[in-house]
């Protein structure tokens, strides 16, 4: 393992000390997760292999008693070296499903893989929820991406880069927008400069020696149009891994482009804590969450209450397979 790559590992194992709540036992829900969707037909584009690491999928989460003709794709954190798909994936698709959301959980290629595949995964995913729209009760103009810390830079990537349509594409997925309705962005990596940027998910997403307009373009508080979806954004101030001025400058630019939205900031330090629903100082962040989307009519009042948050789940449930295990990286 080259020295980039050990400080990279280093990186993300130090995300996941950043927070100290224990991981509870393997909910006895999850055996009732359906069978992940592969997320392309056929090989991946840009593929290594043939293997679990190699195949990314979608986990579509719908409920047994719809509210909202709304849904969201929530795309895990890891810093583009591995995917949290328990407490920042699943977990979160059942916090919406008991709702009346539909979910759909995106676990993406990472590294060993880096740009531009992450990016394509993102895109596929938002566009396969779409062509499947129809059979998942899903309004195709009301679909919304929550991304958490890495998983936040490819969901503001999605909401800052999918501005133009392809309808004469040979294949019909490629002519569906990629371009989410709402997002919602918990601690977040935003930029990729040097100055505010997470170094693990700069360097797995853009390799060592990334070029200025690289690094330029997925910068995505420098992305922010008057057309960039209604966004929620959810920080602590103290954030020992991703710099809150990440969220701040993101915030500043949708305020200068008039987008709707709302940044709730925590007089608090720590990352990667999901729903954080073992942290009383941060309690409030899903319930001020769930009344955004009320008043924004992605979610109806009369919406069930989901359960109180709760200790997190493992950050990658036993039994599963996916791009997203840390020990695919080598």
């Amino acid at each position: 393992m080259n020295n980039l790559r050990l400080s990279s590992l280093l990186l993300a194992f130090a995300a996941l000390l950043a927070s100290t709540l224990p991981a509870s036992a393997q909910p006895d829900w999850l055996k009732t997760i359906p069978k992940p969707i592969p997320l392309y037909q056929g090989t991946p584009p840009g593929a290594l292999g043939d293997k679990p690491a190699d195949i990314p999928k979608l986990y579509v989460m719908l409920p047994k008693k719809p509210t909202t003709s709304a849904a969201m794709l929530v795309i895990p954190g890891g810093g583009y070296v591995f995917v949290a798909l328990g407490h920042e994936g699943l977990q979160i698709g059942n916090w919406l499903r008991s709702q009346g959301m539909p979910a759909i959980v995106l676990d993406y290629r990472v590294a060993p893989y880096n740009y531009p595949v992450e990016i394509e995964d993102g895109i596929q995913a938002m566009r396969v929820i779409r062509a499947h729209a129809k059979e998942w009760g899903i309004d195709p103009n009301r679909i919304g991406v929550w991304g958490f810390s890495a998983g936040g830079h490819l969901a503001s990537t999605l909401g800052t880069h999918c501005n133009k349509t392809n309808h004469d594409a040979a294949n019909p997925i490629d002519r569906l927008s990629c371009k989410p309705d709402f997002m919602v962005l918990s601690y977040p990596v935003i930029s990729m400069r040097k100055s505010i940027t997470h170094p693990g998910s700069r360097l797995n997403l853009l390799g060592p020696h990334p070029s200025p307009k690289l690094v330029s373009e997925f910068s995505n508080e420098l992305r922010v149009t008057p057309s960039t979806p209604p966004t929620f954004i959810f920080v602590t101030q103290r954030d020992p891994i991703v710099p809150v001025q990440n969220s701040y400058d993101f915030f500043q630019a949708m305020i200068r482009n008039h987008v709707p939205g709302e940044l709730h900031v925590y007089d608090y330090g720590v990352h990667g804590c999901g729903l954080c629903g073992t942290i009383p100082a941060l309690r409030s962040y899903p319930s001020l969450l769930r009344q955004w989307l009320i008043d924004h009519s992605w979610l109806p009042a009369d919406a069930p209450q989901p359960p109180a948050p709760g200790p997190n789940w493992q950050d990658w449930p036993t039994g599963l397979e996916g791009p997203g295990m840390l020990t695919n990286t080598k």
